[in-house]
């Protein structure tokens, strides 16, 4: 599966939220980092080259600050232009038609506002709904988004969850679930050069962790065997 994040911030080089989720992507020529700002500084985006982009992809992610409950102008911009009728709706619009489409917002406040009775008083699900209709429209298989709440507040054990989180989001097939992430996570400690690491026996630690992963894999499947078996 090919994923193609398409970021759009004014200032993406001086986001530290930005920053630390395009440092953080992995060498791996399934995933393509498409920064619009970037690419277009002059704001003249090339329509064939994007909707090229799009047709490589299997998993669209669309990757911003959450601005006045919608996206950066560039992006607004870049929907406009590059999903057309005949490309991505309308008579033979089935380009995008069975691909993923996901969010990640970047959002100043705190999660608790945006809900009745909060700050906001709607929730993000409510707030980005012309996303869903896009999807919709478009034919493509809305995910969940990965929301970042107040980013320069996280401390570091919630930053390096957040760093498994956005990783996961960018490749695990849907829907997600708790075997999908474990063995993801045993794919990344195998990939993992023994090399690299600072101590010996840090790659212990790596070792006892898959290990651990596996043992509690077999109890759970034993339980499920069980609970499949019972008769009520």
């Amino acid at each position: 599966m090919k994923t193609l994040i398409i970021v759009s911030h004014p200032t993406v080089e001086e986001s530290g939220s930005q920053q630390f989720l395009i440092q953080s992507l992995p060498d791996d020529d399934e995933i393509t980092l498409h920064v619009l700002e970037q690419t277009y500084p002059d704001g003249e985006i090339d329509v064939d080259k994007e909707q090229a982009l799009l047709r490589e992809h299997d998993r669209i992610l669309f990757q911003f600050p959450f601005y006045w409950y919608s996206s950066p102008p560039l992006l607004k911009k870049w929907q406009d232009e590059v999903l057309t009728d005949h490309f991505a709706f309308g008579y033979r619009g089935t380009k995008l038609h069975d691909k993923e489409f996901g969010l990640v917002l970047i959002i100043g406040l705190p999660e608790k506002e945006y809900q009745t009775g909060g700050q906001e008083g709607f929730s993000i699900s409510e707030l980005t709904k012309p996303f869903q209709a896009m999807a919709k429209k478009t034919g493509m298989h809305y995910l969940k988004p990965l929301t970042v709440f107040q980013f320069p507040y996280l401390a570091e054990p919630e930053k390096k969850a957040l760093l498994v989180d956005y990783q996961q989001y960018l490749s695990l097939p849907q829907p997600i679930s708790l075997k999908r992430k474990e063995n993801w996570v045993l794919d990344q400690l195998a990939k993992t050069s023994k090399e690299t690491l600072p101590t010996k026996g840090a790659a212990f630690v790596l070792e006892a962790a898959a290990e651990a992963i596996e043992d509690n894999r077999m109890e759970l499947d034993e339980l499920r065997l069980h609970i499949d078996n019972y008769d009520i």
